[in-house]
């Protein structure tokens, strides 16, 4: 019997040297006291069980396999850099931009335990990853707390912390539920919070070079951290240990240690609500979508009121009147070839409100009673790869954009921010209340059709050709007068610099 015990106690003293020297040099990342470190086995008193030594090993293997993995460590640069940034300008603000930087820290640091348990745990059922970030939707619900109530000067900071924090949400995102990549996703949840750091950035431009410190330092956190992060490492989804132990086993065996706390110097933010109770809305173990985990974690069955699914009278494969020619006025097109441009779309058809946050649009054929309603200001519409739709927007949105559409037309009342047309062919679009800002990106022929609150607006176009804008005429009975904007110009060097105008056109 002891001379079995002497190959195990030597290995176990190997481990336990390797576990050392990952805490010392955590510590010596973090500052954190010696004493705070996890208890190691004592080399003078080995164990004298078998089966304890067995468990031990394969806990301490665990640990240190995930705090070597390359996903970790790299995650820890961005942490140590990027989080300390937003931290530490946050903290030369103080008040609740400080207390707001304080939770974005803490949500990155629920954040690398996930990280972690991902580097040395199987892919999960939807009950155990539903409890594994738990800890961060309770970080997500203590931020969104703090836009509640009266509105106070910092409103927009506390927004944008509220908004981007959904990023971290990328791990329900893979190629295989139907939902965007966790690397667009980053950039989409971006977007929202982007709308109140631009405020930010211009209230404090030239008052206070502080707020746009911080705000800056937010923006390259998410867009050019957390998203370059996850497009390396988790480019199609998270990358579960294929060979990994149970996830259950990795929170109950405390195989993962918390992510170090910030410097002492930081202010640290209240502690965390106590945990709401846990959805049974599945206790057997099986796999269910990822839409399902996301209305779990959002603790409410409104988020699903508005979710639209797409029919089987909708899909392409069901149409009866799908023909080989086109609306009125477009040019007949042969059937085959017809038949041949609408399979080359391979996305599948989609209609639904993801996260409350953003209407999708997309993949959509022939159908001309697309109604986006039940909308509201802090919403967006994203529709992509439709042809030859009307997509009609009720009530007052955040913002459009319309990428990759074909013969295809838009309606919307209002936008907060901008209305976007990119990358498509032939579209008609109509503003019948207000639009702050109309972009028209590579785009060839587009119709845009203004209403009289919307003759202020600015329109920037950028690689496009055959643009026309018709406006309300001089009377309520008048037709609309058409305006073509160019897509030549004159460019004149004279007194040193090059002069610039749009070559005529006539109608315009």
């Amino acid at each position: 019997m002891a001379e079995e015990k002497k190959p195990l106690a030597a290995l176990v003293a190997r481990l336990e040297a390797s576990v050392l020297r990952l805490e010392a040099l955590e510590g010596r990342l973090n500052k954190t006291p010696s004493s705070q470190a996890a208890p190691t086995l004592s080399h003078s008193n080995p164990l004298s069980d078998n089966a304890a030594n067995q468990t031990r090993v394969t806990a301490t293997s665990s640990a240190a396999a995930a705090a070597a993995a390359p996903s970790v460590e790299a995650f820890d640069v961005l942490v140590e850099s990027a989080v300390k940034r937003v931290v530490d300008d946050g903290s030369r603000i103080g008040g609740q931009v400080s207390a707001a930087s304080q939770l974005i820290a803490d949500a990155f640091r629920e954040q690398r335990r996930i990280v972690q348990a991902i580097s040395v745990c199987e892919q999960p059922d939807v009950p155990s990853l539903q409890k594994l970030l738990k800890p961060l939707a309770d970080v997500t619900s203590k931020a969104n707390s703090l836009t509640e109530g009266k509105r106070t000067d910092t409103y927009n900071h506390l927004k944008t912390v509220a908004e981007s924090l959904q990023a971290l949400f990328w791990v329900l995102y893979t190629k295989d539920n139907g939902m965007s990549l966790p690397g667009p996703h980053i950039e989409e949840s971006w977007q929202a919070a982007e709308f109140y750091n631009n405020k930010v950035l211009i209230e404090y431009r030239n008052k206070d070079a502080k707020h746009v410190d911080w705000a800056k330092a937010i923006k390259e956190l998410y867009l050019s951290g957390l998203r370059d992060y996850v497009k390396k490492f988790h480019t199609t989804g998270p990358s579960w240990n294929e060979k990994g132990i149970n996830v259950e086993k990795f929170g109950a065996a405390g195989v993962a240690p918390t992510a170090p706390p910030a410097p002492p110097s930081l202010p640290k933010g209240p502690p965390p609500p106590p945990p709401g109770p846990v959805s049974s809305a599945s206790t057997s173990g099986s796999k269910l979508s990822m839409s399902a985990v996301f209305s779990d974690l959002n603790k409410g069955e409104a988020v699903t009121h508005g979710l639209r699914k797409v029919t089987d009278d909708m899909k392409t494969k069901n149409r009866a009147e799908r023909s080989g020619v086109v609306a009125a006025g477009g040019p007949m097109v042969d059937k085959e070839s017809n038949r041949a441009t609408v399979s080359s779309n391979k996305g599948t058809p989609k209609f639904e409100l993801q996260m409350d946050r953003k209407w999708v649009v997309e993949n959509q054929t022939d159908n001309k009673n697309l109604v986006v309603s039940q909308t509201n200001a802090r919403q967006s519409v994203y529709v992509y790869g439709c042809k030859g739709c009307v997509i009609q927007v009720h009530g007052k949105v955040n913002n459009i954009t319309m990428d990759r559409c074909t013969k295809s037309g838009l309606v919307f009342k209002d936008v907060v921010a901008a209305c976007e047309i990119v990358n498509c062919t032939s579209v008609e679009v109509q503003c019948q209340g207000t639009a702050p800002t109309i972009a028209i990106d590579n785009t060839n022929g587009c119709q845009f059709y203004l209403s009289k609150p919307s003759l202020q607006a600015s329109i920037t176009t950028a690689k496009s050709s055959e643009i026309n804008v018709l406006v309300p005429g001089s009377t309520e009975d008048s037709d609309l007068v058409k305006h073509a904007l160019p897509e030549q110009f004159l460019n004149v060097y004279s007194d040193g610099r090059f002069t610039t105008t749009p070559v005529s056109h006539s109608g315009g």
